[in-house]
């Protein structure tokens, strides 16, 4: 699993974020609502929660 924190304007955030719903690749388990960062009112941050697609199908999941 990976945990990704995105950064940009709120357009720029909805657009990756439908990008990553719709991948193949990968499957979206979470993902955080906007914040605003400090200082700025322009840009916000959002965070991710996703898997390989392959591994969240077989339930594969290796843990160290």
């Amino acid at each position: 699993m990976l945990k990704i924190r995105m950064q940009g304007t709120l357009g720029d955030l909805r657009w990756f974020r439908r990008l990553l719903e719709q991948s193949e690749a990968v499957r979206v388990m979470r993902v955080s609502e906007a914040f605003a960062n400090k200082g700025t009112k322009r840009f916000f941050r959002m965070y991710a929660e996703v898997e390989k697609e392959a591994e969240a199908r077989s339930g594969n999941k290796k843990r160290k």
